[in-house]
């Protein structure tokens, strides 16, 4: 497998940044995306407020130096989450999966947490292989494909020492 590191955004990424969340397949994939990918404005004052929060990294994933997607962990509810979302170039080849690995051992905190759409099994398997495990399952709206959608909720639970 290729060489995988992820690095700071910085503003060059933005515009492989916006291309790759306009993927059609991958919001398909995706679901709880934008309601319109295809709006730059909407997609510069999002990003905007990521970069900007102090709750919020946001890294770049690399293969061999260049760019191959997006990582990061934030919080909601007072629970630190993590995302990935890979371009479609990088797909099947265990980018995610090295991405994920390198975003969970950056980030000190326990338990995480991960969301997936359930039709996204590539996703899914992503976690998995990473020692998340399934928690719950509900219903919600996905603006990125104008319906409902099952979203799983995953978690990564602390290591016990000594185990």
């Amino acid at each position: 497998m290729a060489h995988i590191e992820l690095r700071e955004l910085d503003d060059d990424d933005l515009d492989a940044i916006f291309e790759m969340m306009r993927d059609a397949e991958a919001v398909e994939m995706a679901a709880f995306t934008a309601s319109d990918p295809d709006d730059r404005a909407a997609f510069d004052a999002w990003i905007a407020r990521e970069r900007a929060s102090t709750d919020v990294a946001l890294l770049v994933v690399t293969e061999r130096g260049g760019f191959a997607g997006t990582a990061g962990v934030f919080t909601v509810d007072g629970d630190r989450e993590v995302t990935f979302w890979i371009a479609r170039h990088a797909w099947g080849r265990g980018v995610a999966t090295a991405a994920l690995r390198l975003l969970i051992a950056r980030e000190p905190i326990r338990p995480l947490f991960a969301r997936t759409a359930v039709h996204n099994a590539r996703s899914l398997a992503v976690l998995e292989h990473c020692g998340f495990t399934e928690v719950s399952r509900t219903l919600s709206y996905a603006p990125g494909v104008g319906r409902d959608v099952e979203e799983a909720l995953l978690t990564l639970v602390p290591a016990l020492d000594g185990a």
